[in-house]
Order: structure tokens, then sequence, then C-alpha cells
């Protein structure tokens, strides 16, 4: 310490590590309010599944039940085929999110590594489709679908979204990243374009494709309007449509709350353990390709 320093001067250090304290302090107060304020409803909802019916016509409500059942699990499975339906949720979850990961990667690695004439073009196609309101879509995707007489099937559930713009622009972003030397050196090796893709490539983008997993999944797995139109037949049924059916029918709803919530229950909890395994690989994926 200088002899020349002033007791000012020594004292303005700690005051300001004191305020930054107290800054960092503010900032995580507001944030635990904000995920307390999002996560609120989820916590009603899933602690409503457990209780009993007269904690949940209870006034003031019952947060935490004293008597925890499961009997309104019991009462939705004797009421609606829940495995079927979640069969079909599950089927058309997997087989949307495998599409996209394979069509996707392929297309994000042709716009980001291949020279080819009219690239920029369709690169510009694909943010053009992320301009679109999903809805504007659904009128001509019946019409298609319709021609093509997969009305009540997995296939017109899966086809139409097989690939979607976003995930492309996502692959494409984070394609740019690998080293074009790296490719160069596998060509000059002999390598064909599928060993390059597959094998250098596809290894280097688990971040990416972890990402594109989990919001392909998630979009797929709650997608609610197109199954509504696209399925007359109930046992193509998927979850979500299954229970908002369930909740419109007057001669079923009667006194369902505890089992809806118990149904929403089941809809969530795919996809939040999907996210807590994939999660390190979400947050490197936003993390790493920006998005840029």
């Amino acid at each position: 310490m200088s002899a020349a320093e002033t007791p000012t001067q020594q004292a303005a250090p700690r005051e300001n590590g004191r305020t930054g304290r107290r800054g960092k302090t503010g900032v995580y107060v507001l944030l635990s309010l904000g995920v307390l304020v999002m996560s609120a409803p989820f916590l009603w909802m899933a602690l409503s599944a457990f209780k009993t019916d007269r904690e949940l016509a209870a006034s003031p409500p019952v947060w935490i039940p004293t008597e925890w059942t499961l009997a309104h699990f019991s009462r939705l499975l004797d009421r609606l085929d829940l495995p079927l339906y979640f069969f079909n949720s599950v089927i058309v979850a997997v087989l949307v999110t495998v599409s996209n990961l394979v069509f996707c990667s392929m297309l994000g690695y042709a716009l980001a590594k291949l020279r080819f004439a009219g690239r920029n073009k369709l690169f510009a196609l694909v943010l053009g489709a992320l301009m679109v309101p999903g809805n504007l879509m659904l009128l001509p995707l019946f019409v298609l679908m319709s021609k093509l007489r997969l009305i009540d099937s997995y296939a017109g559930l899966v086809l139409p979204f097989a690939a979607g713009a976003l995930g492309v622009f996502l692959m494409r972003q984070f394609m740019q990243s690998i080293p074009d030397e790296l490719l160069e050196a596998a060509r000059m090796d002999g390598a064909g374009e599928w060993y390059i893709f597959w094998r250098i490539v596809m290894p280097l983008v688990k971040p990416a494709l972890a990402t594109l997993a989990i919001l392909t999944f998630l979009g797929s797995w709650n997608n609610f309007v197109w199954p509504l139109i696209a399925t007359n037949d109930p046992g193509k049924y998927t979850l979500p449509v299954a229970l908002a059916t369930f909740a419109t029918d007057p001669n079923q709803s009667e006194g369902s709350n505890g089992m809806l919530m118990a149904g929403s229950l089941l809809v969530v909890l795919p996809v939040l353990l999907i996210f807590i395994v994939l999660q390190r690989y979400f947050t490197q994926g936003i993390a790493t390709a920006g998005i840029k």
C-alpha cells in the first residue's frame, strides 16, 4: 500500500465491492422471483394431480396435499385408453424428431459446406419460411394430406413436420463453425461426401443435434391443432387431443379436474425428462451455434 493513498482512496475499492455484491443479490432475487412465477402453474398442476376432490375444491386453495392419492390416475385410466394415446404421441413425436435430425442435418450440411448454384437463394427461402406463421399452412397441408389419402394415419401426422426451417437454419449455422480444412483433408484422402457427413460432421455437431431433438420433440409432443384436424378416428388421437376431447365432453368431464391435472402431468413428464437428460447438450448447442 502506498503511503500517499488517503483513507478515502483505500475505502473506495471496498465500497465498490459492496455495491457489486448488492447488485448481484438484487439480480438473484429478481431471477428467483421470475422462476417462482413461471413454475407456479406447473407446481400447482403437479400437486393437484395427487390431491383429493375435497382439497381440490377447498377455499382458500390448498397447495400441498395433506392426503396424497393416486385415485385421479386410476380413474383416468378407466375412462380413457391412455396407453393407446400415449403410444400414438410417442410414435409421432419420435418419428418427427428422427426425420428432422436426418433431413435438417443433410440440408444444413449442403448449405454450409457444399458449393452449388442457387445455394444462397435456397437459404433465403429457408429464412423466408421461418417468417411464415404455421397456422397459415394448416389448410394447404390438410388439402394435400386429403389428396394423398393420409388423413387418420401416422404418415399424415408425421410427414408435414418431417423437416423444419428452424432445424435447417440451426444445423447450417452450427456446421459453418466446422473448419473447411478438416473436410478438405478428408476429401484428399479419398473420402466421399456421405462418409464425411456421417463419420466426420455428424459426431462434431452432437450439441446442435441435441438442441434440435429437444425443440422438435417438444413441439411435436405438444402439437394440438394439426392432430385435431388430421384425425377423425379416436384410435389415432394423440395424448393432448384425447385430453382436450375428454375435457370438453360433458358426459365424461363432470368432476374431472383432478383427472385433467393427472393427464396434464403425464403430458409434461416425458418432455421434462428428456430436457433433464439432454440439458447439457442443449445449453452447449445454443451457446455455440449462437444462434449465429
